[in-house]
C-alpha cells in the first residue's frame, strides 16, 4: 500500500490507492504507474483534476457508445428517477423493463423473444450456462452438462464464466476452482497460412469442432463463442462463415449455441448484433457493456421460445432458479431505452459505416509500418499487432503504451502486443484522425 505523505491534505489519488482495490490490477504497479483521477467527461473526452483532456479511445472498457454525459441518456435517467428508482422484479414489473424487452425482441425479429436480466456481462453468461444445463435436465438429458469454449476466449470472471474463459493468467490463479470444459481451436484469421483465406481458417476450426461433437455430443450442453471478435483475446477476428458452420453443427448434434455479444453487440461490429453478419440466431445471446450506453450496470440473456417453454410449469423447482436484487433496474433500463432511441432516430448503424472508414484512414499508417502486422478491422473495432521482436519487454509494453498515450492525450489499453481502439460512435472525422496520429506518436515513444 502506498503511504500517504500528507495526512492533512491527501490527494484523491492518494486516498484511492489507500482505500480502493482496483480491478484486474497489481496495486504495487501504481507506485510507478500513473493512476488518473477523472473529474468529468463530455462527449468522447475525459478530463482529469488538472483539466487535462483525454480522448477515450476504448469507450471506457467498451461501454460508452454515445459519449460521456450524453444529454438524451441523462434526461431519460432523470425522468425515471422522478418515478421509481428501483423495485424488485420478482412478483412486480414496470414500464422500462417491459418496453426494453419488447424492443430487444423486435430487433431479433422475435427469434430471441424472452429476456432475463442481470447486472454485468459475467452474470449474463452465468445465466446462459445455467439455463442450458437446466434445460437438458428438464428434457431428461441430464448427462448433457459439459461446455465447449474457444481457445483465447473470454467470458467473464465469475466461476462459471471463468470456466469457459481461456486466458492463461486466470487459469493459473483459479483453475483448481473451475469446472472442466472442452476447449477447441479458435478460427482467428491471423492463423492463415500463405494464400489461405479467413474463410478457410474458419472451416478448419469448424471441422475440428465437428470431430468433438461427433464423439462427445451426448455430454455437451452448449458451446459459447464471441461472434466475429474475441475481444479480450487480443482482438482476434474471424470470418462469419464460422458462425454459420457452428450453428449447423449445433442443430445436427442437439447442442446449444451461446453467443456472447457483451463486447461486440450494440452496433460495435457494424450490425446491431454481430450474429447478423452470418444470418444466424443463437439459442442464447448475452449483452451488456454498451446496452446502457456505459451509464449503469445492466446485462441481458436473450433466448428462444423453445428454451422458455421448457421451464413453464406449475412446479416451482422447474422454474429458472436465478435472481439478484437489482434485476431489471428501472434506471438502467431507462438508460438502455434512451440508447435504443438514439440508434433509431440518428441512423447510428448507417453513420458508423462512414465512421469505420474514418477509423481505417486514421490508422492507414499502421498498414505500411514494418514493425506492425495483422492490421484488422470489424466495424468500429480496429486493431494491429506490434511485432514482438520490436518490443524490448513484452510484459511492460502495455503499461508503456498506456503512459505514452496519456502524454499524447489519448486513453488506450493495449493487450500484450496488440494495440486496438473501440471509440464511442460520436467521434468527428477530425477527432478520429487526431486519435490515429496521437497513437502513432505514442508508439514511436514506446519503441525507442
Amino acid at each position: 500500500m502506498k503511504v500517504i505523505s500528507d495526512l492533512n491534505q491527501p490527494t484523491l489519488v492518494d486516498r484511492s490507492l489507500a482505500a480502493v482495490w482496483h480491478p484486474c490490477t497489481q496495486m504495487k504497479h501504481h507506485e510507478s504507474f500513473p493512476l488518473i483521477a477523472i473529474s468529468k467527461g463530455k462527449g468522447p473526452w475525459l478530463y482529469d483534476e488538472q483539466g487535462n483532456a483525454l480522448l477515450d479511445c476504448i469507450s471506457s472498457w467498451w461501454t460508452n457508445l454515445f459519449g460521456h454525459s450524453n444529454p438524451r441518456i441523462n434526461q431519460a435517467i432523470v425522468d425515471q428517477l422522478e418515478k421509481i428508482e428501483h423495485v424488485m422484479l420478482a412478483g412486480f414489473t414496470h414500464s422500462p423493463v417491459v418496453e426494453l424487452s419488447e424492443k430487444l425482441s423486435a430487433l431479433t425479429n422475435g427469434n430471441l423473444g424472452h429476456i432475463f436480466y442481470a447486472s454485468d456481462g459475467a452474470s449474463a453468461v452465468e445465466i446462459a450456462l445455467k439455463m442450458s444445463h437446466h434445460f437438458w435436465q428438464l428434457n431428461s438429458k441430464s448427462q448433457k452438462k459439459k461446455f465447449v469454449c474457444l481457445e483465447n476466449g473470454y467470458h467473464g470472471e465469475t466461476l462459471g464464466a471463468l470456466a469457459v474463459t481461456d486466458v492463461a493468467i486466470f487459469r493459473e490463479a483459479y483453475g483448481s476452482l473451475l469446472q472442466d470444459v472442452y476447449t477447441v481451436t479458435s478460427p482467428d484469421a491471423r492463423k492463415a497460412k500463405n494464400g489461405e483465406s479467413a474463410e478457410e481458417v474458419a472451416k478448419h476450426a469448424a471441422a475440428e469442432l465437428e470431430k468433438l461433437f461427433q464423439e462427445e455430443h451426448q455430454y455437451i450442453a452448449a458451446i459459447i463463442i464471441e461472434p466475429l471478435v474475441q475481444c479480450a483475446g487480443q482482438m482476434a477476428m474471424y470470418s462469419p462463415e464460422y458462425l454459420r458452420l457452428v450453428r449447423d453443427l449445433c442443430d445436427r448434434y442437439e447442442i446449444h449455441l451461446i453467443a456472447d455479444e457483451i463486447a461486440v453487440g450494440c452496433g460495435r461490429s457494424g450490425q446491431f448484433f454481430a450474429c447478423e453478419h452470418a444470418g444466424i440466431w443463437p439459442d442464447f445471446l448475452t449483452l451488456s457493456k454498451g446496452i446502457s450506453g456505459g451509464y449503469l450496470p445492466l446485462s441481458v440473456c436473450m433466448t428462444t421460445d423453445t428454451i422458455y417453454r421448457a421451464f413453464y410449469s406449475d412446479e416451482t423447482q422447474q422454474g429458472f432458479l436465478h435472481s439478484h436484487s437489482y434485476t431489471g433496474n428501472p434506471l438502467a433500463c431507462s438508460a438502455a431505452l434512451a440508447c435504443l432511441a438514439i440508434f433509431e432516430t440518428e441512423n447510428v448503424l448507417e453513420k458508423n459505416i462512414e465512421r469505420s472508414e474514418d477509423l481505417a484512414n486514421a490508422f492507414s499508417w499502421a498498414k505500411t509500418d514494418s514493425r506492425i502486422e495483422h492490421w484488422r478491422q470489424q466495424g468500429m473495432i480496429l486493431a494491429f499487432d506490434v511485432k514482438k521482436e520490436n518490443i524490448k519487454n513484452i510484459s511492460t509494453f502495455p503499461r508503456e503504451m498506456f503512459t505514452k498515450g496519456l502524454e499524447e492525450g489519448v486513453l488506450i489499453r493495449p493487450i500484450s502486443n496488440t494495440i486496438y481502439v473501440m471509440p464511442p460512435y460520436i467521434l468527428s472525422s477530425i477527432e478520429t484522425m487526431q486519435m490515429g496520429k496521437a497513437i502513432e506518436r505514442a508508439l514511436e515513444k514506446a519503441l525507442v
